[in-house]
């Protein structure tokens, strides 16, 4: 993934999967002093994998583009206009393949090309850490990126224009060590993490949660994204007595470590997954490859609602989610892939920071919002409150623990807090 970075001026782009909410043709009007933003219309913009290793994350922008359509639909109760103070959204995003390089390429596009007001909800750490050079040195907002890298607030000093906004892998890591020193103070623990800042960073906050407990991990084996194969990392943690296996891996990762795992005959006490990989998506295709019997009990961290689990199957926020992606999603959208309800989630939160940008938003005043961050979105677990500060640059930071059983994650705890 790093030497991806490197070649990031050399490559060139494969440009895919350009997709915009539906708006009305712009009338001609002055020229904006703010790129992206007309009097009719405003420009957002990202880049996601909709194809190759990661391409299970593809929803998340289509979900984003499901809310967006609604917004320029309905009548606002702010001022009866369509879309946000009468701009629709315009949201542009391309394909970069999981590729640092090919998501510099693109955003360079999505700046000179499309002119965007925002970068919005943008994938992957390195991709996003790719860009956030590009982005700060021209004051564009980078703004709710779709990674919980913990640097999106530790170093917003040196990179003002970038916020994130899903609980950050440090918090979340934590709070696995606390679970287990609570509820399982004797465990053995083998840690299967992502070599890259992604993996470190859990794993960095798995060992603070478990504070002088550290000892109890008796593994530590991580996987590039380039292997073909775990069997020989997953054969060490078998044999290291191991009853608690914390994965601390990406999406299609997962699903290859259960699937070898089953096939090597080791069978952990406890699984503990991160959130990133914790759908029902992924979950599913963990029991064809591995049997349910293996996975459920499995926990995770939960923020977001469930819209599968039937606890929430007349919650007014979930009916509301299923009946705009009937309406406005891509045809024959799979509405139980929760990457589809986090995109709605997310947009949800963008769509409040245009409102509170102003009638005549500027990207200071954009980012001006993102430091005044003080609601409770409805797609939430009750008590996840979206806040932040000059001084707290974390929107998300409250988490609960989730177990999975036949099909469906269900909350299993009171609410932590990660920081």
């Amino acid at each position: 993934m790093r030497k991806a970075l490197l070649l990031a001026g050399a490559l060139v782009a494969t440009l895919a999967g350009l997709s915009s909410a539906a708006a009305a043709p712009e009338r001609a009007t002055a020229p904006s002093a703010t790129p992206g933003v007309t009097s009719r219309t405003i420009v957002l913009g990202g880049t996601f994998p909709l194809s190759g290793p990661a391409s299970l994350y593809a929803p998340i922008p289509r979900g984003m583009a499901a809310y967006f359509s609604y917004i320029n639909k309905r009548r606002s109760k702010v001022d009866g206009k369509r879309g946000v103070y009468g701009r629709q959204i315009v949201w542009k995003y391309y394909d970069d393949q999981y590729n640092p390089a090919q998501t510099v390429q693109l955003t360079n596009r999505l700046i000179l090309q499309d002119k965007i007001f925002a970068d919005v909800g943008s994938l992957g750490t390195e991709h996003n850490q790719a860009i956030r050079p590009i982005l700060n040195s021209r004051k564009i907002p980078h703004i709710l990126v779709s990674t919980g890298a913990s640097f999106w607030g530790t170093q917003r000093k040196e990179f003002p224009y970038t916020v994130g906004w899903q609980p950050d892998y440090v918090s979340e890591g934590k709070v696995y060590g606390r679970w287990i020193t609570q509820n399982a103070p004797n465990a053995k623990i083998a840690v299967f993490y992502q070599n890259d800042d992604y993996g470190k960073d859990y794993l960095n906050g798995l060992k603070q949660g478990l504070g002088s407990k550290t000892s109890l991990i008796v593994s530590e084996q991580s996987y590039e994204v380039t292997d073909a194969s775990y069997a020989s990392q997953i054969a060490r943690q078998r044999g290291s007595g191991a009853d608690t296996w914390v994965l601390l891996t990406t999406p299609t990762p997962t699903v290859r470590a259960i699937g070898t795992a089953k096939a090597l005959n080791w069978k952990p006490n406890q699984i503990v997954i991160n959130s990133v990989a914790a759908t029902d998506g992924v979950m599913s295709a963990a029991v064809r490859s591995a049997g349910a019997a293996f996975v459920n009990g499995a926990i995770s961290t939960g923020y977001l609602k469930n819209p599968t689990n039937p606890k929430y199957r007349s919650d007014s926020a979930v009916r509301q989610y299923n009946q705009l992606m009937t309406k406005y999603g891509p045809s024959g959208a799979n509405r139980a892939d929760t990457f589809y309800y986090y995109g709605f989630a997310k947009a949800y939160d963008v769509v409040k920071l245009l409102y509170a940008a102003g009638k005549n938003p500027t990207r200071s005043s954009l980012m001006a919002a993102t430091q005044k961050m003080n609601w409770a979105s409805p797609y939430m677990i009750k008590g996840v409150i979206s806040k932040t500060s000059k001084n707290d640059n974390f929107p998300l930071d409250q988490v609960k623990i989730v177990r999975y059983n036949d099909g469906s994650w269900s909350e299993a705890s009171n609410l932590y807090k990660g920081r």
